[in-house]
């Protein structure tokens, strides 16, 4: 029924508009990410605000291999867009009730790195906030309180990709902050890095396991956390700054956001057809 609903829909302008906008949206971000590695003659992201980016920086930001990770987000996010530009994606229920939040998000993205290229490290913090916002509320929307999804292609394009962009902007968004913090508190408040790291982690994995449930057990929020956690806990094992401590407590909590969702998944493919 679900799919004869969506051959009745009827393409209206405003449609055509809301593809043009996904396209503009993540040209956009991917116009930033450029300027974020410093091709257009910029710093590259670890070196500006001072390096306070860098992967040495605090001590909850992940070794530099974590950063990966957004080729695979951006991949996902460029198929997507030349998907939800195709004809028969025009009127889709689902693609009506995402694609401006997907645009967004985009658009937040891309936002952060001319952010951190031009303008202050608090203004950072602001930014990426913003865009944990948006994912946030973008996920929600697609796999709560959604539009039933359209198949496998949707269901990776839309919540896959989504929710591996909330989970790593997560953790970003805690090392974004810690830079800040890093640059910003006095220096004697060092010696209680590795208990306040080891407060805040907890409450990640809080966050992280509260993602999982409310989305139903996804897989993808977790497994983008659990990526950018291991290699914090790389960071904080093998190079400076050095914390045993925060380094352990990482790898716990990047089990802990994980082994339940796939145990989930597990299950429910080992449940019988029509259970």
């Amino acid at each position: 029924m679900a799919h004869s609903s969506r051959a009745s829909q009827t393409p209206v302008g405003l449609d055509l508009v809301r593809q043009i906008v996904v396209i503009s949206a993540v040209s956009f971000m991917l116009i930033g990410a450029m300027v974020g590695i410093g091709l257009f003659g910029g710093s590259a992201v670890q070196d500006l605000q001072n390096g306070a980016l860098d992967a040495d920086a605090s001590y909850l930001a992940p070794a530099r291999q974590a950063f990966s990770i957004w080729s695979v987000i951006y991949v996902g996010l460029i198929i997507y867009t030349i998907w939800q530009a195709l004809p028969q994606q025009r009127a889709n229920p689902r693609q009506r009730e995402l694609g401006w939040l997907i645009a967004l998000t985009a658009v937040l993205n891309g936002l952060w790195l001319v952010v951190a290229q031009f303008a202050t490290l608090p203004l950072t913090v602001l930014a990426i906030v913003a865009l944990l916002i948006a994912l946030g509320f973008t996920f929600h929307r697609a796999v709560v309180t959604r539009v039933p999804d359209d198949g496998l292609v949707d269901a990776i394009l839309i919540d896959g990709v989504t929710g591996l962009h909330l989970g790593w902007v997560t953790l970003a968004t805690v090392a974004n902050t810690a830079a800040w913090l890093t640059v910003s508190v006095p220096a004697e408040w060092a010696d209680a890095a590795t208990p306040i790291g080891i407060a805040v982690l907890v409450v990640v994995a809080v966050i992280g396991i509260a993602i999982a449930w409310i989305s139903g057990w996804r897989i993808a929020p977790g497994l983008a956390l659990a990526w950018g956690l291991t290699w914090l806990a790389v960071g904080r094992l093998t190079g400076e700054p050095h914390s045993t401590g925060i380094g352990v407590t990482a790898v716990i909590v990047a089990v802990a956001v994980l082994v339940p969702a796939l145990l989930v998944a597990g299950l429910r493919m080992l449940r019988p057809q029509g259970d």
